[in-house]
């Protein structure tokens, strides 16, 4: 007799049958489909889901169905051309533009009921679903000279308090380094060096200052040492992932892949957007805001013909007249002190309603309390770049933007809550979007651009299914007609691995890429070799005269061994793979590891389990059909 403990026939069992259930929703496919969601992040309800599929009927765009998923709408068509007519529609309607954002993507067709109880299919990577690949590299540089800048307004700070007289603060390069790495201190002929240097360090811990003998006159200089450079350009690379994470969150992209690729670029994918020029737009532009106190003493209108500002100020143009605009040199609060950010209506017009974290907010209190009836300026800063002809070479360029946009008397005190005016409807919007989602921490510049249209998606799937279904079919015809009965065994085996399979990466929420479906089939083949490592085992036992039901239990035991080597070999190239690997790569191994996991569950259990329930019983078995 052969016997098999009874809680593994529980085990194998209740595992497909919830595999079964979970992998049920990939079996209804995916249909064209447009996804809107509230550029304010409040949920959409019914009455504005009755609105658009309203304006869709006015516009006849028909459309399959229409719901209400995690707070987004959903509209599915029936094709491709029809999706894209509903894009261009949605468009040119600037009502809906200013209340929602879009994005064309694949839906399930599963019933609502599966969604209901938690249960989804797997989600389909930017080769499958089609949309917009970018790769964009992050200015190292221009994150340590943003550092260097603001090191340069403390130390004027510092030495304007300890009322010590110098005659600039200048950002330069010290030894072999690269770029600028170094605040200087210009101290006039005869100037007390030695104070400087006590005042700058004790008030500024972070830079190691020392004092230096120009041909000017003495000197104190602040360098970043190499830890601080790379510390600062690890931090630009991973702020900047979490801000075009936050602003593809606002845009209301579904499933989007923001993830490091290498020391300085960033891979970008978004599955299902098709409309690239707004999405860059909006994903690599580096806007902060700077509140400076206005210079009410001097003539800007003097200055900018002059070309320079007086000691103490910054000159600047207000956006849309090009009117000059003299600023203190001293900034109140920047950008980073912001922790929300809306465009709202007001009195004055279109305006951003700006909300300031603790310390930002004391520091507006104490400007705007001492300050009522004076001019308090905001300065919006956006840098990007710009491919220049250097030698006959396309050179990217990075260009910045400093431009006034509010310029407003300061009527009462405030603190942590205020509004920007003085802005256009659209330019509120985007503003509250970039400020929401948070500032760059560093320009980027895209390196690499791919538009991956749907039908070339669709054709992948298909491609993809064929070549999976082929193999499996192959795998299948050989083991039935080599391995005769125990040959469909492990044809059933192989199915209930590929479902399980499908369970786990639905349940898992990872993206299935082409890459994907190739470790699919691999992982097919896997199986295939395992149960082809047990079967000759048993043959063995048989031809050494050992009866049916022993070899069918040495041939499990004998063959562990060798399943065990083979698959944790394999397992650590994949977990490898997966933990540096990126995009396809990172695809492919996931599927991998997880396929090593569910084949030796199926091959060693499911199997077993079902051999011995097939032989294990029988008293008088003499012969075994393998």
């Amino acid at each position: 007799m052969l016997e098999y403990a009874r809680w593994k026939y529980i085990l194998v069992v209740v595992v497909l049958l919830l595999a079964s259930i979970l992998a049920l929703p990939n079996l209804f496919g995916y249909t064209p489909a447009m996804q809107f969601a509230r550029k304010d992040r409040a949920d959409i309800d019914a009455t504005a889901q009755a609105t658009v599929e309203k304006f869709f009927k006015e516009h006849q765009i028909p459309f399959t169905s229409s719901s209400l998923e995690d707070g987004r709408l959903m509209f599915r068509f029936a094709d491709v051309p029809t999706q894209l007519r509903a894009r261009d529609v949605v468009l040119v309607d600037q009502e809906l533009n200013r209340t929602y954002a879009t994005a064309l993507s694949l839906a399930t067709r599963a019933p609502a009921i599966f969604g209901k109880i938690g249960l989804k299919p797997m989600s389909l990577g930017l080769d499958l679903r089609g949309g917009l690949y970018l790769l964009y590299e992050v200015d190292t540089a221009g994150a340590v000279a943003q550092v260097l800048e603001s090191y340069e307004q403390s130390v004027r700070r510092v030495l304007q308090n300890a009322k010590i007289p110098f005659t600039d603060v200048v950002v330069t390069r010290v030894g072999d380094a690269d770029a600028n790495n170094a605040v200087r201190v210009l101290l006039p002929p005869g100037g007390n060096a030695g104070a400087a240097l006590d005042a700058l360090s004790k008030g500024m811990t972070d830079l190691t200052f020392d004092t230096i003998q120009l041909s000017s006159g003495p000197a104190v200089q602040g360098v970043m040492s190499p830890a601080q450079i790379r510390e600062r350009q690890n931090y630009a690379i991973t702020k900047n992932i979490e801000t075009l994470r936050n602003r593809v969150n606002e845009l209301g992209v579904a499933e989007p892949i923001v993830q490091r690729q290498g020391n300085n670029r960033i891979n970008v994918q978004l599955a299902g957007v098709l409309n690239s020029a707004e999405v860059k737009d909006i994903l690599g532009k580096v806007a902060t805001l700077e509140w400076r106190l206005v210079d009410m003493q001097n003539n800007p209108a003097e200055a900018a013909a002059r070309g320079r500002a007086p000691l103490g100020s910054k000159l600047y143009t207000e956006r849309g007249t090009g009117r000059p605009v003299l600023l203190k040199r001293d900034v109140i609060i920047t950008g980073d002190s912001l922790t929300d950010a809306r465009s709202a209506p007001s009195q004055d017009g279109p305006s951003v309603a700006i909300r300031l974290d603790a310390r930002g907010g004391d520091e507006m209190l104490k400007t705007t309390s001492a300050n009522v009836g004076r001019r308090m300026g905001v300065v919006l800063i956006e840098k990007t770049t710009e491919t220049v002809m250097v030698d006959g070479k396309p050179t990217p360029r990075e260009v910045t933007t400093q431009e006034v946009i509010s310029d407003a008397t300061i009527r009462g005190v405030f603190s942590n809550q205020f509004n920007i005016t003085g802005l256009r409807q659209s330019e509120a919007q985007e503003l509250a979007l970039l400020l929401r989602a948070g500032s760059l921490a560093a320009p980027m510049r895209v390196v690499e651009e791919r538009i991956i249209g749907p039908s070339v998606g669709a054709e992948n799937i298909r491609s993809g299914v064929i070549a999976l279904i082929v193999g499996m079919v192959g795998t299948y015809l050989f083991m039935a007609m080599y391995y005769k009965v125990f040959g469909l065994v492990a044809d059933a085996v192989l199915l209930a691995n590929v479902v399980l399979l499908t369970a786990l990466l639905s349940i898992m929420g990872a993206q299935l890429s082409l890459p994907g479906i190739a470790g699919i089939i691999l992982t097919v083949g896997m199986a295939v070799d395992a149960n082809v490592l047990i079967y000759e085992r048993i043959r063995e036992e048989l031809r050494l005269g050992v009866s049916p039901q022993a070899a069918i239990k040495a041939g499990f035991e004998k063959a562990f061994s060798a399943i065990a080597d083979s698959n944790i070999t394999t397992l650590i190239a994949g977990i490898v793979l997966w933990v540096f690997g990126t995009g396809p790569i990172q695809g492919f191994a996931i599927v991998l590891v997880l396929g090593i996991f569910t084949s030796m569950f199926t091959a060693l259990m499911g199997s077993r389990a079902l051999l011995t329930l097939m032989y294990g019983g029988r008293r008088k078995l003499t012969h075994l059909p393998i």
